[in-house]
């Protein structure tokens, strides 16, 4: 086989492989839609060479014209893409402009005033500038992880390829009179190669990012109770030793609350176990918005809550409480009759010295079980330390 042929079919070759394996990853979790748009933009890219290397029976013009429509529309999908797996808004509107007017002076040099060089450089500068429109977005990012860096700098280098490497190429060989001399130049040669390299890196960069976010997807689901939406016990637990670490560091007070929903048991007897799901969801969500991104919130029982609460001392926490406790006790419960009210008991203990999370957990369940003993719908505090062991100095010999 033509030498000159394998290369032509290596990069859609690539792009055909990837493209395939992002559509099988979105058949598998629909819910990441940029999934799909990857597999589009490989697809685009796989046809752009394709219609570049063979000529359609409709002649050379609409076939030059298809397959750089083709290389637009795969890099404006793979920007849009990688922008929107990241939570940026898509710069639709700066990707249109740049690819849109890319093309429409491809179509001016190519039917109107014929000039392959400047055909050349007003689609390698419309597909830059979209390169660094994803790096101008990813910038922000670019500091979430190494992923993120990695594709940012991907797309600088993208840009820079598209650029740079088109700009010295073209001076070094002169302006390109026929497709023959661009496809035996120099400018085609290492155009084929680096997009065959940076389609590679970038795709590796992408099936990172994916596999990071299914991870992170099964670590939220086995720390997250599926009823009330926040966190289970084992991920209270864990959340809660991060921040009770750092406010050690820090030297930041840090208090904890212990929630216990009042006759529970019975209200679940009476009303059913659908009207006592509604009671813990509606509990919960109460508590993680108090709560906030700040502290950790997290059912750790059946009826029973804990907050910990870091910048809080044991007056902040007690306010926190009761603010708790005389909202939910005087809000309605859909799915509860009219005039139900149904309250809960909170113990509170703020942190002495280094003192781990279960130690602290101890002592807030005593002050609960205090406020269940004295007729529930109340808080009460911890004003119990632990106990702290000295070891006396020998005296210095005289």
């Amino acid at each position: 086989m033509d030498t000159g042929l394998l290369i032509a079919l290596l990069n859609p070759t690539i792009a055909l492989a990837l493209g395939a394996a992002f559509l099988v990853l979105w058949c598998y979790q629909h819910h990441r839609p940029y999934l799909a748009v990857l597999a589009a933009s490989y697809a685009f890219a796989a046809g752009g060479f394709l219609f570049q290397h063979f000529t359609l029976p409709v002649g050379l013009a609409p076939s030059k014209f298809l397959s750089n429509l083709c290389f637009c529309l795969a890099g404006s999908c793979l920007v849009g893409a990688i922008v929107a797996r990241h939570g940026r808004p898509v710069p639709y509107i700066g990707i249109g402009v740049l690819a849109g007017s890319g093309m429409a002076a491809f179509s001016w040099f190519l039917f109107v005033q014929p000039d392959l060089t400047w055909r050349i450089l007003v689609v390698n500068f419309a597909l830059g500038g979209v390169s660094l429109l994803a790096a101008a977005e990813l910038r922000v990012v670019r500091g979430n992880g190494p992923t993120e860096k990695m594709l940012f700098v991907l797309a600088l280098l993208s840009g820079l390829n598209f650029f740079v490497r088109t700009l010295a190429v073209i001076i070094a060989n002169g302006p390109f009179k026929s497709y023959d001399q661009l496809y035996t130049s120099s400018y085609w040669t290492t155009a084929l190669l680096l997009h065959a390299l940076l389609s590679l890196l970038i795709a590796l960069c992408l099936f990172t990012a994916a596999a990071l976010d299914v991870m992170k997807a099964l670590k939220a689901e086995t720390h997250t109770d599926p009823l009330s939406g926040i966190l289970n016990r084992r991920g209270f637990e864990e959340r809660s030793s991060l921040l009770l670490d750092q406010c050690a560091r820090a030297g930041f007070p840090v208090a904890l609350v212990l929630a216990d929903l009042d006759h529970f048991k019975a209200l679940n007897d009476q009303y059913g176990h659908e009207a006592g799901d509604r009671v813990i969801a509606d509990f919960a969500a109460k508590l993680r918005s108090a709560t906030g991104a700040r502290g950790a919130a997290g059912r750790i029982g059946g009826e029973e809550f804990a907050v910990l609460l870091p910048l809080s001392d044991l007056g902040a926490a007690r306010l926190f409480a009761e603010a708790i406790r005389t909202f939910y006790s005087a809000s309605s419960i859909d799915g509860l009759p009219p005039g139900i009210r149904v309250t809960a008991s909170f113990g509170v203990a703020a942190r002495s010295g280094r003192e781990g999370l279960m130690p602290l957990m101890r002592r807030a369940d005593e002050a609960l079980y205090k406020a269940k003993k004295n007729g529930r719908n109340s808080v009460r505090l911890s004003y119990e330390r632990p106990e702290t062991t000295f070891v006396a100095e020998p005296l210095a010999a005289v």
